[in-house]
């Protein structure tokens, strides 16, 4: 009972923390290129819409931050025996995370934020984009400390212990490799979500049609590929887990025997850990080998035979993962991404029939749009974690052994209500923030573009 009460803990914190960390990332992103544009154009539509996008990213850091703290003392309070078994790994990358990721993103953001008087322009713009870079960092440590989790490398053990002896092998870690890939790839799809919706919904509302035409533009420019990559990227981390972790892979098709060729069900009825035959409806011949093993004939080894070579391996035990989650964790992630592709496609094709800016239709599914995005996280991130399980650390720590061996099951239930109370308060802050802000009207130009000098304070 505790360690399910502290994965539930942890889960729901990790997964409202990173309903902001993509949205940090891809408007850092698409904020510097506008400002980008304006420093080059002198354009001040750009310069408008930086200052605009620029406070929803302000707003979204503030609230992620206080979000992002409680994971970790969660450590600490819930997970001792695994901080204190893994810590001289896992420490390592969340360090770098916060002695330099962390203040490079915080420091250079204060400097934009208060430095539009007093910091000359290209100064200024290099300050967005060390925002930008300081966001992306923190991603890059934060994914070499988790994929280490999913696939442990570059260590030795020393008295029992895992300790890290080769700190490069953290970050050439295949795992991690395509999957801060997929992280970085999947924020820029979020952000541009974001800015796509909030430029659909003032250009519904009459805002201006010039300048959110050109945001909105941005961000389909943006959207399309990246949905496109993240859907590429996500095809090479299954082949890669298929290979380091077969059981997670199995589980997501719901595919309790060995088989080769193997096919793709597009949904199922019934299925999960104590159904092995449940009616899958539409098999897509041979999908699931080329997903799982980029061949055409490719073998995916099944549940059962797994969870017999890891009994034989590990001690007995249950280490099939919850096969509901993994199947619809999949499915969901893969038809939203399909669907965000397809939004993105229309307003590509508005834009080129010059009707982008006019088609009511389009603009009500935009607006509504951005929701996908995050759905499609959440669902990728339940399947990659709850995949892993019943291991903390694929082959080194089960989770229930990674719990503190004093924490009560009292503290557990009044920690986690009141977190639920705490980050309700927090999302619900954000959204009225980015609701009130995303509505408001452009700010005016106020400053000669044709120089280097400082642009006045701005107002947020």
């Amino acid at each position: 009972m505790n360690t399910d009460l502290a994965r539930w803990q942890f889960a729901f914190t990790s997964v409202n923390h990173f309903l902001f960390v993509p949205v940090t990332i891809g408007l850092a992103f698409l904020t510097a290129l506008l400002q980008t544009a304006w420093y080059r154009s002198k354009n001040d539509e750009y310069l408008r819409l930086t200052r605009f996008f620029g406070t929803l990213l302000v707003i979204n850091v503030a609230i992620g931050v206080v979000t992002g703290l409680v994971q970790e003392f969660e450590f600490g309070m819930n997970w001792g025996a695994y901080s204190r078994l893994v810590g001289n790994v896992f420490g390592a990358p969340l360090a770098m995370e916060g002695l330099g990721a962390f203040f490079l993103e915080s420091t250079f953001l204060g400097l934009w934020l208060f430095g539009w008087d007093k910091l000359p322009r290209r100064v200024h713009l290099l300050t967005i984009w060390a925002v930008c870079a300081g966001s992306i960092l923190s991603a890059l440590f934060i994914m070499a400390a988790n994929s280490w989790m999913q696939h442990p490398v570059g260590y030795t053990m020393v008295n029992g212990k895992p300790q890290l002896n080769d700190i490069w092998a953290l970050f050439t870690n295949p795992v991690f490799v395509w999957g801060y890939a997929k992280v970085i790839f999947a924020a820029l799809v979020t952000g541009a979500a974001v800015m796509l919706a909030v430029s659909a919904w003032q250009l519904r509302h009459g805002g201006d049609r010039d300048v959110f035409t050109r945001s909105a533009r941005l961000a389909l420019v943006v959207l399309v590929p990246a949905i496109l990559f993240t859907m590429l990227i996500g095809d090479e981390l299954g082949v890669v887990e298929g290979k380091y972790q077969p059981m997670k892979i199995a589980a997501a098709e719901a595919q309790w025997n060995t088989c080769q060729p193997c096919s793709f069900s597009l949904f199922q009825i019934g299925g999960g850990n104590n159904d092995q035959t449940p009616t899958k409806i539409i098999a897509i011949p041979h999908l699931l080998s080329l997903l799982a093993t980029n061949h055409w004939n490719g073998q995916v080894v099944g549940m059962n035979e797994l969870q017999s070579q890891y009994s034989k391996q590990y001690g007995p035990g249950n280490y099939v993962p919850n096969v509901f989650i993994q199947y619809w964790g999949m499915r969901v992630m893969a038809y939203l991404g399909v669907v965000v592709l397809l939004i993105g496609a229309w307003g590509l094709w508005l834009i080129r029939r010059k009707k982008l800016a006019t088609s009511r239709v389009f603009l009500w599914v935009a607006v509504w749009g951005a929701v996908l995005p995050f759905l499609m996280n959440t669902a990728g991130w339940l399947l990659t974690e709850s995949g892993r399980q019943p291991w903390i650390v694929q082959g080194i720590m089960l989770t229930k052994n990674g719990i503190s061996p004093t924490v009560s099951i009292t503290w557990l239930w009044i920690s986690l209500v009141v977190f639920i109370l705490l980050y309700g308060i927090l999302g619900t802050v954000d959204l009225i923030l980015m609701l009130r802000y995303s509505r408001k009207q452009l700010p005016a130009a106020r400053a000669d573009s044709e120089t280097d000098a400082p642009l006045p304070a701005v107002q947020y």
